[in-house]
């Protein structure tokens, strides 16, 4: 794959096989990252941006695999390669699949146009399911789309690592009288996840509320829906994440 010669070329050109990965992190801008990368054909070994997107552990290039990294955004145009665990599994959801009967007393016609994260994740919410799986009636839609992080630190192993003005994006975040529910969600369902994607959110609105924080994973295959609890039992620790329950649904109009 020419991502992963982009990538072994990064190394190459940075001395990063040289580094001690065990002791820190190795600080990677977007700058030297294109230096690199510029003379290659394709949009998409040459953009930063999709060159940085590693959102399962899959997705990550070979000399990453190799050697156990993966890679951090600490400000919106600067990295840090990591030694360590970055994702999480997505385990099967073991418990029997639960008939839920929609709230609405009609059918949304216009919800069953397309196939996107948004798109089920707003009919979930809809039919009150996201407040039936979390057993709180009062949780109203608050949070969408892309902002950016305050500044915050945290730890991964024993190295600490501090992120400014990153840019993050939550599918859906739900606020109730006594918690917050941010959403990741995918089309389809995925073995593992980026952390990241859940551990950003997370201590970025954790400064904006006092109320408890919770991170959701969220996936339709088929016509089922399925939802992640995830807590951190340590916010400042990125590892800390553990898996609180996992439910899976098919929905049921009414009228149907």
């Amino acid at each position: 794959m020419s991502r992963d010669t982009v990538w072994a070329e990064i190394f190459e050109r940075y001395a990063m096989d040289k580094h001690n990965f065990d002791e820190a992190p190795f600080a990677l801008s977007g700058k030297q990252i294109k230096a690199v990368s510029r003379h290659f054909d394709t949009t998409s070994d040459r953009e930063v941006r999709v060159l940085c997107k590693q959102d399962t552990r899959e997705s990550r290039p070979g000399v990453f695999k190799e050697k156990g990294l993966f890679l951090l955004p600490v400000t919106n145009s600067s990295y840090v390669v990591v030694k360590g665990e970055g994702y999480i599994d997505i385990p099967p959801v073991t418990h029997a699949t639960e008939l839920y009967v929609s709230k609405l007393d009609y059918k949304l016609d216009t919800s069953t146009v397309g196939n996107s994260e948004m798109q089920h994740i707003d009919f979930a919410y809809a039919s009150s399911l996201i407040r039936t799986a979390l057993a709180d009636d009062s949780l109203v839609l608050t949070i969408r789309g892309r902002k950016y992080t305050p500044t915050f630190t945290f730890r991964v192993n024993q190295s600490e690592i501090q992120v400014s003005s990153v840019q993050t994006e939550v599918d859906a975040g739900y606020e109730g009288r006594n918690q917050v529910a941010l959403v990741e969600a995918k089309a389809t369902h995925a073995s593992n996840t980026l952390i990241r994607q859940l551990y950003y959110p997370f201590r970025q609105w954790q400064q904006a509320t006092k109320k408890k924080i919770i991170s959701l994973f969220f996936a339709k295959n088929g016509n089922e829906y399925s939802i992640w609890h995830f807590e951190f039992a340590d916010p400042n620790n990125y590892n800390s994440i553990y898996l609180v329950d996992s439910r899976k649904f098919i929905i049921k109009s009414l009228n149907v």
